[in-house]
């Protein structure tokens, strides 16, 4: 046993992760079978700059349960995974390269992006694009894995997978064709919400609604009689895709009207008027305009009502040059003048057009409005009609809520939410995506004489060439000759979209496709934690993919971590420039601390950034340290010492003292079953103050000696067997202090030993009464109160102390009278009865100097 004479935090995370490593400490047992392993799903981050501390905080979640676990017994799969596919790893590499994507360029083996990025981004392949992010992606990772074994993460580095590998890509593409096989992922030509920048299509999950100034414009359509409508729309510039005017069933107002026709302002359309439940007639006119399309309810609206398609805006953000069918010649002419425009200019040219042929009825009236973005776009989506692959989840609905039952939430009332969205579906899952860094579809497409493809049979590969590339690669029975010519093929285009892909990661992480054995081993897994926030993306689609492939859930239990708010209780994201990177904070205060930050926060809560917990994290594994090297100090040294006699234990204040331990380990271990990491920390800790302040204070001078061997035989155990138990409940939350303290006189690692059992002491602590300790403790309490107001030290001597309580207090005290006037420094200790129930007292008399 060696424990040194000025213990340190510093330097303690480089040493033990290197010792980690080196002796495998975290390493996966493929031989174990499934009831012996706990699976965890972990949650791989983007990989697209660098980690901030909302992720420090989600994943030290997840480490603490894992080491619980893991002390209990079980084998642990804790992979790490890296999402480096889709639009943030895109982005970041078209701004640091200063580079775009051109599909239509040839790979250039000898291209080098420049020193700098050019003011005018230059063109490349798409080969090179993928090239250049794969570059990126594994420098981010890199950066990543160095600061997630700072923190501590008990992960198997040799388990790391990331979302764009091939074995990620085999596992998508086969689920992919699985589903299509099974009539579950069908293409279609539908609206779709788009984003104009990013040139992609986006699903319902990853919209996000802003408010916007507009302005509402009230506009005058003609009866045939002659006589006028009048609609409100924030949206003028639509009025050419207009195909209906719509109002409520109920609304008296307009009841003559359904079944007829109007025509539209400017552009001369004939629409007809019709019903529908989601008009609302307290809004504006009560009378709307359907278009093709401006939001999501013209979705509806057309789709319910069986409308035509009068599409006029392009994927470019643009008004398509020529105008849509059912324009009158006066709407032809006027439709030109808007070829070509974006969206803000079309806009406020038919303004202008409507006040001069006096459709306009009065200005127009400023609002603010809720707008739909994609969640990572900055300007608002529109609905553009495309061709996109779907996987069918409607039709699910049920079934999918019935998955959500069956699963197990920390916190329960997070169910709510995933119900919530479920409820709340208005389409089928979108996952296909208009990029170049992802997984592909592997399709093919015949083309017709006309060079047209044929959508209705696609060409697919065998599951045993997968990962495949259309691009690069060709169906069987063609040639390379016959790729994009008439009457040969043409490869999809599309990626899938990063949750397909991330909707997989119990598949791809488990080996699914290439390891069936370690998949029957881990799947179901035990574990999903994630954030909040992406339950209606990565937990819902996960959960799908799981059902329509497996029939079961992807999991037993999922653990739902809140979010880290700036100091304007707003959510940390890269997006607001608010985030804080972590390295900073676990050089300054120590991987431990920061931890016990996060350890601190209840499951599911958001929880504020605050450095103040930091260093009161600090403190505690200072404290640690200190309070360990006194119990371990009080012995000789030797090797024989790391067995602890508890036959020793002999005196009934150390006796309470386990009772009250064994309380403890009860209430930790119940806590972390249900995924509590934050009471049973809290818990721990608290016992620990307690201990230190009273219980170390209390036996400190009979540990010495000062009543003799056996007293000091039994202080001395009770302070071992309690030091031992204390570290290993720390152990989840504050890995390094605890494996350094265990290192000064225990073999191996303490993350590896059992985790703490009442019956390691039940014969002990069953015959202590934990009343004792606190009784005693109080009146302790009291002597240090007198002695503070008086301005003495501590160690000052006191004459005369006289507890009055009642008597079966009392006897708690007299047991223990010789530790507390030894602790106390009190020369004469009194003990007056009262009646049971009345109200105990101190009188402390000090010694006069």
């Amino acid at each position: 046993m060696t424990v040194p004479e000025k213990p340190s935090l510093e330097g303690l995370e480089q040493k033990w992760s290197e010792r980690w490593e080196s002796a495998g400490t975290y390493r996966f047992d493929r031989s174990r079978q499934r009831d012996e392993i706990y699976a965890i799903d972990t949650p791989p981050p983007t990989v697209s700059g660098s980690l901030h501390v909302g992720h420090v905080f989600s994943f030290t979640h997840t480490d603490c349960v894992a080491r619980f676990h893991r002390m209990r017994g079980l084998e642990l799969w804790y992979p790490m995974g890296w999402d480096d596919n889709g639009l943030p790893t895109e982005r970041r590499v078209q701004n640091y390269f200063g580079v775009r994507c051109d599909p239509s360029l040839p790979y250039d083996p000898n291209f080098k992006p420049p020193p700098e990025p050019p003011k005018v981004p230059l063109s490349i392949s798409r080969p090179n694009f993928v090239e250049l992010c794969l570059r990126l992606t594994a420098e981010d990772e890199k950066a990543f894995e160095d600061l997630w074994r700072h923190l501590g993460l008990s992960v198997d580095w040799t388990k790391t997978y990331t979302t764009i590998g091939r074995q990620a890509q085999r596992t998508s593409q086969r689920a992919f064709l699985r589903n299509l096989a099974r009539g579950e992922a069908y293409s279609a030509e539908a609206p779709t919400l788009w984003d104009i920048d990013f040139k992609t299509a986006v699903a319902q999950a990853e919209l996000e609604d802003r408010d916007q100034a507009g302005a509402l414009h009230r506009i005058a359509f003609h009866r045939p009689d002659g006589s006028e409508v009048v609609i409100e729309t924030t949206r003028p510039e639509l009025l050419p895709a207009c195909v209906a005017v719509v109002a409520h069933p109920d609304d008296d107002r307009y009841r003559v009207l359904f079944g007829t026709t109007v025509t539209t302002a400017r552009f001369g359309a004939d629409v007809p008027v019709v019903a529908h439940e989601l008009a609302d007639p307290e809004k504006g006119t009560g009378l709307a305009m359907i278009c093709t399309f401006g939001d999501v309810t013209d979705v509806v609206w057309w789709r319910e009502l069986g409308l035509p398609v009068r599409s006029i805006l392009q994927r470019d953000g643009r008004l398509q040059a020529s105008p849509p069918d059912g324009l009158s010649a006066a709407g032809q002419a006027a439709y030109e003048e808007l070829a070509g425009k974006t969206v803000k200019q079309a806009r406020t040219h038919v303004v202008e057009q409507l006040r001069a042929s006096g459709e306009l009825r009065g200005d127009p009236t400023p609002i603010t409005h809720a707008v739909k973005f994609y969640e990572k776009g900055d300007r608002p989506l529109e609905i553009v009609t495309s061709r996109q692959w779907f996987i069918r989840t409607l039709e699910h609905r049920d079934a999918l809520l019935g998955r959500g039952k069956e699963l197990r939430w920390h916190p329960p009332y997070m169910q709510a939410r995933y119900e919530s969205w479920i409820d709340g579906l208005n389409s089928d899952w979108l996952i296909s995506r208009q990029r170049f860094f992802g997984v592909p579809f592997p399709l093919w497409y015949r083309l017709d004489d006309d060079g047209a493809p044929d959508h209705t049979g696609a060409l697919v590969p065998d599951e045993d060439r997968l990962p495949v590339d259309p691009t690069t690669e060709l169906p069987d029975g063609y040639t390379e000759a016959q790729r994009n010519r008439p009457g040969g093929f043409a490869a999809d285009p599309d990626i899938m979209d990063t949750w397909a892909t991330s909707s997989l990661t119990p598949q791809i992480a488990a080996g699914w496709v290439d390891d069936p054995d370690l998949f029957a081993r881990l799947f179901p897994m035990n574990l999903r934690p994630q954030g909040h926030d992406i339950i209606r993306t990565w937990l819902f689609a996960t959960v799908v993919r799981s059902h329509l492939e497996h029939d079961s859930l992807p999991w037993s239990d999922v653990a739902i971590s809140g979010w880290i708010l700036d100091p304007e209780r707003k959510k940390m994201s890269k997006s607001k420039g608010n985030v804080i990177t972590p390295m900073a904070l676990l050089t300054q205060y120590g991987s431990d601390a920061v931890r016990y930050w996060a350890c601190s926060a209840r499951p599911g809560t958001d929880t504020a950034f605050d450095e103040g917990q930091m260093r009161v994290g600090r403190r505690l594994a200072i404290k640690i340290l200190n309070a360990s090297r006194f119990v371990l100090r009080l012995a000789a040294t030797g090797s024989e010492e790391t067995a602890i006699d508890t036959s020793a234990i002999t005196v009934p204040l150390d006796r309470a003292m386990l009772a009250r331990l064994a309380a403890l380990v009860d209430e930790a271990t119940a806590a972390f079953e249900g995924y509590d990491y934050a009471r049973a920390l809290e818990r721990t800790e608290s016992f620990f103050w307690f201990w230190c302040d009273n219980y170390l204070e209390l036996v400190k001078g009979r540990a010495y000696g000062a009543h003799g061997e056996a007293g000091a035989a039994s202080a001395q155990a009770a302070l071992r067997l309690a030091l031992s138990v204390l570290l290993r409940l720390f152990a989840p939350s504050l890995p390094f202090v605890t494996e350094e303290v265990w290192s000064w006189w225990q073999p191996g690692s303490i993350h590896r030993v059992p985790w703490p059992d009442t019956a390691e002491f039940d014969s002990l602590s069953g015959q202590g009464d934990s009343l004792q300790l606190e009784a005693v403790a109080w009146v302790l309490g009291r002597v240090r109160s007198a002695k503070s107001e008086r301005k003495l030290p501590m160690p000052a001597p006191v004459a005369r102390v006289c507890v009055e309580a009642p008597s079966n207090e009392l006897r708690l005290i007299e047991v223990a009278s010789d530790d507390l006037k030894e602790a106390g420094n009190i020369a004469d200790l009194e003990l007056a009865a009262l009646p049971d129930g009345s109200e105990p007292s101190v009188e402390v008399e000090i010694q006069s100097s």
